[in-house]
């Protein structure tokens, strides 16, 4: 007996401890060790035992208050859905230029540019770096390597007829080994040397004249569109013509502002980089695609979340004044209850828990709402929002189950929070006073 009291002692406050920890560090290891304590407090011990049965009468009464308790489901499902579509934003966008790049391509600017718009790679470069002996070559013996030219032009948007950017990427006839992942969904390859065009499927998507057969004007020079590819990642979002035909429309010359190679392997990399930092010709910084694409998604990414956070946070404050005043109102209609139990031998401890649980559950409730409603009307859902270069990229929302968990997490937050304060009234409520008030 002495043992079991002892041990009643300790798994107490322990199994509210590792429930606080579990909800603050966030891994899912963390949330089952903290269930698995509560659970074990409450079906080995005399006060968990009690907690459970004073949180099951708790439960019953929820649908004679189920105003003010939909209050705390509708506001925390509020604070989930927000929170939930924003990362999933974040997370899109983060995800469609991270699948853009590899590891065995490297892309080449001038010096001190931090995109490709920013750059310019004269003729004479290009070749030097197509050259290198890292670079892998084709069955021809010709090197794998595309010098591009990337100019912003304007098109209306198919959602409200408003010109906007959109990016207009020349390329080599090298590119088609280096964008292996392109699949033509309707139409054709452009020729060289003629003012064709291909567009990418979310392009396509987002601005009007984009069809196949569809003819229009840039730069005062008229294009046809003969194509639609899908890329799978932010080249979508993209429409591509011949790089001499768009550097003549746009008065460019010979120079283009990146090169684009396939390496012989990820691991000459290194060498790749080394050979072209040496050679007293070129003033260029190298990185493999997937870098360059993962950094020009960090600052948009960050600010998503921060902003994502910040509006979470702003809207929690209000749910969880919510769940106080439901719980605070839960607390004075059940005083008798609750002093009764206390003048029968009920500890503080089994009423804390039971408030909190109580809370929780509904907390629960409001997260696991606004998550499936998040995920249902924003998962793969198609947005586009300015880049890095100006113009728009293309992107879908992704509802990960991380990011389901995360919301969860907020949710069980803001219960704990909200029923914390009434969970403590509750237990130091003199017995006399309850008894009197009620």
């Amino acid at each position: 007996m002495n043992a079991l009291r002892l041990l009643e002692t300790a798994l107490t406050p322990l199994a509210i401890i590792v429930s606080l920890l579990a909800l603050l560090i966030a891994p899912w290891w963390a949330a089952a060790v903290a269930m698995a304590a509560l659970v074990g407090w409450m079906g080995l011990t005399r006060s968990g035992r009690q907690a459970a049965s004073v949180t099951r009468v708790g439960v019953a009464t929820i649908a004679q208050r189920l105003g003010s308790s939909s209050v705390v489901v509708v506001g925390i499902a509020g604070v989930v859905s927000v929170l939930v579509a924003l990362l999933a934003m974040a997370t899109g966008f983060e995800a469609s230029l991270r699948q853009t790049g590899t590891d065995d391509t490297a892309i080449v600017l001038r010096a001190g540019s931090q995109t490709e718009n920013n750059s310019v790679v004269d003729h004479g470069a290009a070749q030097i770096v197509s050259q290198a002996p890292q670079v892998l070559k084709n069955p021809q013996g010709q090197p794998v390597a595309s010098a591009e030219l990337v100019v912003v032009a304007s098109l209306p948007k198919r959602s409200n007829g408003l010109d906007s950017n959109v990016e207009l990427r020349g390329i080599e006839p090298a590119a088609w080994d280096l964008h292996r992942n392109v699949r033509f969904v309707d139409g054709r390859k452009f020729q060289p040397g003629l003012r064709e065009l291909i567009a990418g499927k979310g392009a396509r998507e987002q601005f009007k004249g984009l069809d196949v057969g569809s003819t229009l004007k840039l730069n005062g020079q008229l294009w046809t569109v003969v194509g639609i590819f899908d890329a799978g990642d932010s080249h979508d979002s993209e429409i591509w013509g011949d790089t001499a035909v768009v550097g003549s429309t746009y008065r460019r010359g010979s120079s283009t502002n990146s090169v684009t190679v396939r390496l012989t392997d990820a691991g000459s990399f290194d060498a790749f980089k080394a050979s072209l930092a040496t050679d007293p010709r070129l003033q260029v910084d190298v990185m493999t695609t997937r870098d360059y694409y993962t950094r020009q998604s960090e600052a948009l990414s960050r600010e998503i979340r921060v902003l994502g956070t910040t509006v979470a946070a702003i809207m929690a404050i209000g749910a969880v004044f919510g769940a106080l005043n439901t719980m605070y109102a839960a607390i004075s209609a059940r005083a008798r209850e609750i002093a009764t139990l206390r003048a029968i031998g009920f500890r503080g401890a089994p009423v804390i828990c039971s408030v909190l649980l109580e809370t929780m559950l509904l907390a629960l409730l409001g997260g696991a709402l606004g998550a499936t409603l998040t995920w249902a009307i924003f998962d793969n859902y198609t947005a586009s929002t300015l880049g890095q270069n100006f113009s728009q990229v293309v992107f879908s929302f992704q509802v990960t189950p991380s990011l389901l968990w995360s919301g969860l997490k907020w949710a069980l937050a803001i219960g704990l929070t909200g029923g914390l304060f009434p969970a403590l009234r509750a237990a130091r409520m003199p017995v006399t006073a309850g008894l009197r008030d009620a």
